[in-house]
């Protein structure tokens, strides 16, 4: 579905950092694989494969249903109302994490056997 207005999306929202904002504050292990954001606010969670699956928790604790891939070189929406994907807006940059930043991350925090470890 593509649109240039689509409600829950704001393209003005910064995003709130380069990583998992919840992972970051000490909410579960600490560490991601990829990295989502909300296209409401700009909350980045981790994805649905992370320990922590942050990103779908806010957009359905905040109401905030569209995430977009957070990865360089993807540029997809998922609503996880209706699980599909949407063509929205291009979001106020940065729409990825920083190129140079690992994934999984962040650095010292990922576990030797984190790939166990992803849902």
């Amino acid at each position: 579905m593509a649109s240039d207005r689509i409600p829950g999306i704001d393209p003005t929202a910064a995003p709130s950092g380069t990583g998992c904002a919840d992972c970051l504050a000490g909410d579960g292990p600490g560490w991601w694989f990829h990295l989502r954001r909300c296209a409401a606010c700009g909350h980045i969670g981790c994805c649905d494969s992370s320990p922590g699956q942050h990103g779908t928790k806010h957009a359905r604790e905040a109401g905030h249903p569209f995430l977009a891939s957070f990865e360089p070189g993807e540029s997809w929406m998922w609503n996880v109302e209706t699980e599909e994907y949407y063509e929205g807006p291009e979001l106020l940059a940065p729409t990825c994490h920083p190129a140079a930043q690992p994934t999984p991350g962040p650095p010292g925090m990922v576990p030797a056997d984190w790939e166990a470890q992803l849902h």
